[in-house]
């Protein structure tokens, strides 16, 4: 009777493992095609914006570009395939992306170009092309979920900056420019990914317990 007993708790157990999966939950951000880039000074050159959804499904996005203007002026941007939707406009140091789904009750996954920037070198030396992500005021760059809330699920820490040379090589350890803050307006925004942290964190723990559990009986 023991013996049954023992091996009913191990397929339990075995079965437990089998339905328990830890996933790795990547987070949503910003990045360029590349991470430099080197030029010259009245010569062009291009860059993709990527947005990558991580695990989740979204709905829209809002992306700031910030630049220095005495090294860079941007000329043109060019709607990437990611989202159906794009708009942008362009103003000194600042480019503003806006792509979005048309279809009610669709959504994007997975990673894509939502456009494309062309820049101008003005001057020699190195300079960063970065993206304006604060989650504490509501016109900063944002990756939107989707769900009935529009919850903004960018990790800004997790986003990419784009390191330029002009007329010297590109140096990714150079000091970012950091523009002129656009007006803050009080945001409160959801946290999400806190169901996913309790079950990565809590799981191990679980079938530790579990694992206890079956050997005080056992033995």
């Amino acid at each position: 009777m023991r013996t049954c007993i023992r091996k009913y708790f191990i397929f339990l157990f075995l079965l437990f493992l089998s339905l328990v999966s830890v996933e790795r939950v990547e987070a949503a951000s910003l990045r360029f095609g590349t991470t430099t880039v080197s030029t010259n000074a009245n010569q062009t050159f291009t860059t993709d914006v990527v947005v990558d959804a991580g695990t989740d499904q979204v709905t829209s996005s809002d992306i700031w570009v910030v630049y220095d203007p005495t090294y860079l002026e941007a000329q043109t941007v060019t709607s990437g395939t990611y989202f159906p939707a794009v708009t942008n406009n362009i103003t000194s140091g600042k480019v503003s992306i806006t792509g979005l789904i048309v279809d009610p009750g669709t959504y994007k996954t997975g990673n894509g170009v939502i456009a494309t920037i062309t820049f101008k070198g003005l001057k020699n030396g190195n300079t960063n092309v970065t993206f304006d992500c604060r989650t504490d005021v509501s016109n900063s760059s944002k990756i939107i979920k989707n769900d009935i809330n529009a919850t903004n699920i960018i990790v800004c820490s997790e986003n990419g900056q784009l390191a330029v040379g002009i007329g010297v090589a590109a140096n990714s350890s150079s000091s970012g420019y950091v523009p002129v803050a656009n007006p803050t307006l009080p945001s409160s925004l959801p946290q999400t990914g806190i169901a996913e942290n309790i079950v990565k964190f809590a799981a191990p723990g679980i079938i530790l317990l579990f694992i206890g559990g079956m050997l005080r009986f056992i033995l």
